[in-house]
């Protein structure tokens, strides 16, 4: 599953990321019509029955992480905050993969932006492991979920491509990669 959450307050952004997996939907549908026209196998991989979540966060109440260590502790992966952010975390479980659409502020995330991810702590354990040479936070859960930005606004994509690297590590997935609202193009060939 691919889960989508756009924290910005603008929803065309989401509109062109639906646009754009339609059309690769399509051309996966058109792919598989030629290859069977020409009696080729296709690659059941390139199925268009790809389950893709989209949450529209800009106007859900989002908090700070307040570091109470409840999620390790005193409620193992259960945040002790209740908030929108339940139903967000629900859904990065069980995701493939995480892509957050966030406004930017001081050339890095905007807040709402970098609570999405603050908040990713209970898929973690507070045991730690070392895993080539660097210390990281043993999973709670065997999925994985890689993960992916879209950003809107000016930032300092160089550092940000390094911050998303290092989160992604750090949970054991990998980077998708940071891209920006115009190249959401580019962050749906990505998603496949």
């Amino acid at each position: 599953m691919i889960l989508i959450v756009n924290t910005t307050s603008d929803p065309s952004i989401t509109d062109e990321v639906r646009k754009q997996l339609l059309d690769c939907e399509n051309n996966n549908d058109l792919n598989q019509r030629r290859a069977s026209k020409e009696n080729r196998s296709v690659d059941p991989s390139a199925s268009s029955t790809t389950d893709i979540q989209i949450i529209e966060a800009g106007t859900m109440e989002i908090s700070h992480c307040i570091g109470c260590n409840y999620c390790w502790l005193k409620t193992p992966g259960v945040c002790s905050i209740h908030d929108d952010y339940e139903q967000i975390l629900k859904q990065v479980v069980h995701a493939d993969q995480l892509w957050v659409i966030s406004d930017t502020a001081l050339g890095f995330l905007n807040h709402k932006g970098k609570n999405i991810f603050d908040r990713i702590l209970p898929i973690a354990t507070m045991y730690l492991k070392f895993h080539n040479k660097q210390m990281r936070h043993v999973r709670r859960y065997k999925q994985t979920t890689d993960i992916g930005l879209i950003i809107k606004g000016e930032c300092d994509r160089e550092y940000l491509e390094r911050w998303n690297k290092r989160a992604a590590l750090n949970f054991g997935s990998k980077s998708l990669g940071v891209y920006s609202t115009e190249e959401v193009k580019e962050a749906v060939a990505c998603m496949f």
